[in-house]
């Protein structure tokens, strides 16, 4: 049972108040006349009148009282029904790093991980999608929205050189969580696709993660790198100083494996292009079992089950208060 008006409850200071008179009153000596000796009526019949009596003046505040619960509005639940959702708030956050130029992945990491996450995006029909792009810092593409076209149409835009160089995972993570940390946890995830370690930016991935399981948001981690990361495309070596890719070592793996770890989600590691589409098609159940977020009831108003009371009550000590049980000052 609740109040819809607990604040009416306040008034049941005046029928206390009434009530504590009354009980003082009872314990003060009365004033009284003095008569002959009545020790002859002892033995009398008390009659039902003298019995009730004592009870009259208590039917005034007994029933402001329940006057005063009704005007609160007592309400009972009568049916509950759960609010239970299917879709989700998904985050998506990108590598856009210089070694995702690799093209150990073909045409390169970019391009394969940006088809990937659109393929997602297109397949969350109904559900919040945000996009995240980083390299050395991290910045938001989308925020949260329902247009998967819209999202799409800025994954195709992400580019290399967008933004410094670097990998600066926890804040990216961390303003992947600024869009989900107000919204049901059970019903937000973050997909996380890099190709190498943390290596500038605050806060570290950890702490990332230990504030994303505190929120209880899931983040899965994908890591692109294939066996041999030798590539003989020149124009990559020439064009980010002469470096061949970026291998994901286990160090780095483990670092993801953590983060996903911590948060309830799941790492994966994409070596190919057809890895990272069966890694979508994996990640794709995993957020869409139905969540719930609450409950919602149907409430039936209780005050007439008050009111009545209260009525007969008063009713009561108006009639005898002036009839049988009326009594001369």
């Amino acid at each position: 049972m609740r109040f819809a008006e607990p604040l009416g409850l306040l008034l049941l200071a005046f029928p206390l108040a009434r009530a504590w008179f009354l009980w003082r009153r009872r314990r003060e000596p009365p004033a009284h006349l003095g008569f002959s000796s009545l020790a002859l009526l002892a033995d009398a019949p008390v009659t039902a009148r003298a019995r009730w009596q004592p009870v009259l003046p208590w039917l005034v505040p007994l029933g402001l009282a329940l006057l005063i619960v009704a005007l609160a509005r007592p309400q009972q639940a009568r049916h509950v029904e759960d609010i239970r959702i299917k879709s989700r708030n998904l985050v998506l956050v990108l590598d856009i790093s210089s070694s995702m130029g690799a093209g150990d992945f073909k045409p390169n990491r970019l391009e394969v991980a940006r088809r990937a996450l659109a393929d997602l995006a297109h397949r969350r029909d109904g559900d919040l999608l945000g996009l995240v792009i980083f390299a050395g810092r991290a910045f938001l593409q989308a925020p949260l929205t329902p247009d998967a076209d819209l999202v799409e149409a800025i994954l195709g835009r992400a580019d290399i050189g967008q933004l410094p160089d670097g990998t600066a995972i926890g804040t990216a993570l961390s303003l992947a969580l600024a869009q989900v940390k107000d919204l049901p946890p059970a019903a937000s995830a973050i997909v996380l696709v890099t190709d190498g370690a943390n290596n500038t930016g605050k806060p570290s991935p950890f702490v990332a993660a230990e504030a994303a399981r505190a929120l209880g948001v899931r983040i899965h981690t994908i890591g692109l790198s294939s066996a041999d990361t030798t590539t003989h495309d020149r124009s990559f070596i020439w064009r980010w100083g002469g470096r061949e890719a970026d291998r994901l070592t286990s160090a780095d793996e483990a670092v993801l494996r953590r983060i996903a770890g911590r948060t309830g989600g799941r790492y994966f590691r994409a070596t190919d292009p057809e890895a990272l589409v069966r890694i979508m098609a994996a990640i794709d159940p995993l957020e869409r079992v139905d969540v719930r977020i609450g409950e919602t009831r149907d409430w039936g108003e209780l005050f007439p089950f008050f009111v009545a009371p209260a009525l007969l009550l008063l009713g009561a000590e108006l009639l005898l208060g002036v009839g049988r049980l009326r009594t001369v000052p």
